[in-house]
């Protein structure tokens, strides 16, 4: 991108920001953390609101310094310990899930790859909890429980049925056991991906030196499940528990945090020196891999919400924006190739590699499905607007 094409409306930033404080004030959700740039140049840092919930009265203004949990977003990261194994030939896309973990066999499911865990067509079922009123803190317990009581509905390939728990668990999973160190997956994410890139506020679990900023998550009737951990309690004990290891939905972050780890994505997996990835694999993972399928998760979503359901539009992990007009959390604007993740009514990261634009956002308070999707596709169009 040239200089000169780095121009911003001015008048359509300060709109975003307004747009943001009418959806607090209408209690659509507390507050909101946003950091735009357009390549690598900030437009657009902001952080509006408060915490809010239950015992937070008087309730702390939300800060740049605020460390949310940032839920499915967490999928992420686990997307590019994945990419790295397979940078070095620990997995490949083609390495069936029965061939490192043994147990995960009988059926259907000794036929599901990495590719398929990533893309979300396994053919397993989207379950919130392998096993009913379990704690889910501890990633060797969640396995053993998938393993046991997880299996295929379908072939792999068949659909795409966004996974919010199993897939991810089992990547990560596949990353901690193949790891020629022998760590952890907490460790490799802390050494290999929030270490190198200065992400001093992120974290697998919410360690101690982290609470004082932590925003406690407010989950309420949009929570399609509970998180209770062994060690915290609380039915959503997991998301304070600084050993929780939780590969789908455990991870702890600050919007900058989130904005390098997006900008190293957007410059093709490099970011001040650091490289974490390959640009052979970032171009990979940044196609549609599923076509015209529908995502069955959201396809419910829309029957809903009344609207027309829209196809997923799976890469590697990310979740690409695709061609078609329809509800699109990134919003309509953006350019096809946009991609990048989301988690739990509250947390969203883009890039736009034909405008260079980066987009990170956490927020306090969780919407219901639609009701976000809506919020960030109006946000989002606004900010892309503002980009001239």
């Amino acid at each position: 991108m040239s200089e000169t094409a780095n121009v911003w409306r001015q008048e359509l930033l300060d709109h975003a920001r307004a747009v943001i404080r009418d959806d607090i004030a209408r209690g659509r959700y507390f507050g909101a953390v946003l950091k735009v740039a357009r390549g690598g140049k900030v437009a657009l840092e902001t952080a509006i609101g408060d915490e809010g919930g239950p015992g937070t009265t008087p309730s702390r203004r939300l800060s740049m310094d605020s460390v949310f949990s940032i839920f499915s977003a967490t999928k992420a990261i686990t997307n590019v310990l994945v990419f790295r194994a397979i940078e070095r030939g620990q997995l490949m896309l083609t390495t069936k899930v029965s061939e490192i973990i043994k147990e995960f066999s009988g059926g259907i499911r000794e036929r599901i790859t990495v590719f398929d865990l990533l893309t979300h067509t396994s053919g397993l079922p989207g379950v919130f909890t392998p096993k009913q009123g379990m704690n889910i803190d501890q990633l060797p317990l969640i396995i053993e429980a998938i393993c046991e009581n997880v299996h295929a509905v379908c072939e792999p390939q068949e659909r795409v049925d966004y996974s919010p728990l199993v897939n991810h668990a089992l990547l990560g999973e596949m990353i901690r056991r193949t790891d020629a160190k022998g760590r952890r997956y907490r460790d490799i994410a802390q050494q290999d991906l929030f270490d190198p890139l200065k992400m001093t506020s992120s974290a697998i679990g919410r360690p101690d030196r982290l609470k004082q900023h932590h925003v406690v998550p407010v989950v309420g009737a949009n929570a399609p499940t509970q998180h209770p951990s062994s060690r915290v309690p609380g039915i959503n004990g997991a998301f304070e528990d600084a050993e929780a290891e939780m590969p789908w939905v455990g991870a702890v972050c600050s919007v900058p945090d989130l904005f390098r780890f997006a900008e190293m994505l957007r410059r093709g997996g490099e970011l001040d020196g650091a490289r974490v990835l390959s640009p052979a694999i970032l171009k990979l993972a940044t196609r549609n891999w599923t076509g015209e399928k529908p995502n069955e998760l959201y396809k419910a979503v829309a029957n809903r919400a009344g609207w027309r359901p829209y196809p997923a539009y799976m890469g590697l992990g990310f979740a690409i924006r695709g061609p078609g007009i329809h509800h699109a959390i990134y919003g309509t604007l953006c350019s096809p190739e946009t991609f990048g993740n989301y988690g739990a009514g509250s947390v969203l990261f883009w890039v736009d590699p034909v405008r260079d634009i980066t987009f990170a956002f956490l927020s306090a308070g969780i919407m219901n499905q639609a009701q976000n999707i809506e919020r960030f596709q109006r946000i989002c169009d606004i900010v892309t607007s503002a980009a001239v």
